[in-house]
């Protein structure tokens, strides 16, 4: 042992060392905290691993916490038994703790635990990624429109000459960047922002850059389509930007919505062509394995 090497008593150092928020103090007057039966718990369940696993693991808890599993004051698992539960490394464990806590959701207390905290409310949350299903972010862009079109028409009726070049300067952005023969998805993305900033309210961008460059998602559904193609549905998206551009610079709030639905109604139908085509080329080429292995 290293203390009986230096010859120096622990007890008398007066320090505590605490690994992780789950190592238990060994200080005296502080009773062994009771275990908790946590046979019911969605989150003691093995992670499938190709979506962000903390995001999952998070998710598993605020169900438990919010649906009442994990009352108010209780502790959560430990990291040890949520390591051989679920089967992810003590850093996913550690995050989605700390995803928690900045939610409000649990608290810690050094060298003894994660707790859950009183009050709770489920915070709102979009997880999903580029493995994430084209469904889910069929979903979202659903949700964008309702706060897009708001955001084209408050754009046309607020926008400041220095908001509108900026408007002009992404548009043109998006244009070059079609030009190189990119997808052009920062650029898109950096459009809508800027027509966001047009309403100078700035909750409309923070919901935009909350959701992040996945709410266009073309490097996920256009994975196998040939560059032709691409290039001219990329001609489609921009002549609807020019659309909602004209409609912002002359303040024409009602066309700027109709026009940025339009756009955004098309760009979803757009995507589940495309992803129909992929299901079918995908099944037919499984039939076509199957086929030459038998």
């Amino acid at each position: 042992m290293p203390w009986a090497r230096l010859k120096i008593d622990p007890r008398r150092l007066g320090v505590l060392i605490v690994r992780s928020y789950d190592d238990l103090t060994t200080r005296a007057g502080v009773k062994p905290l009771p275990k908790r039966s946590a046979k019911k718990l969605t989150l003691l369940q093995p992670l499938a691993a190709p979506r962000g696993l903390t995001a999952q693991l998070v998710a598993r808890l605020t169900a438990d916490i919010t649906s009442g599993k994990l009352p108010p004051g209780s502790r959560l698992p430990t990291e040890q038994a949520m390591i051989a539960a679920t089967g992810v490394s003590r850093t996913v464990i550690r995050e989605a703790v700390a995803a928690l806590r900045a939610d409000g959701l649990v608290f810690t207390r050094q060298g003894v635990g994660a707790f859950v905290a009183d009050r709770v409310r489920r915070p709102f949350r979009v997880d999903f990624d580029e493995n994430s299903p084209l469904r889910e972010v069929l979903n979202v862009m659903e949700l964008r429109t309702g706060v897009e079109v708001e955001a084209a028409g408050l754009s046309a009726e607020r926008a400041s000459p220095a908001q509108l070049k900026k408007i002009v300067d992404r548009y043109q952005a998006i244009e070059a960047a079609i030009e190189r023969g990119d997808n052009a998805v920062d650029e898109d993305f950096a459009f809508h922002c800027a027509i966001a900033d047009g309403t100078g309210n700035p909750q409309f961008r923070r919901f935009l850059e909350y959701l992040g460059r996945f709410i266009i998602p073309r490097r996920t559904v256009w994975g196998s389509t040939k560059p032709a193609a691409r290039r001219i549905d990329l001609r489609t998206f921009q002549r609807e930007h020019r659309e909602i551009l004209d409609a912002i610079k002359t303040g024409a709030a009602e066309e700027a919505r109709a026009a940025m639905q339009r756009h955004l109604l098309n760009s979803r139908g757009r995507y589940e062509v495309i992803a129909a085509e992929q299901r079918t080329a995908a099944n037919l080429s499984d039939t076509n394995d199957s086929r030459v292995s038998s």
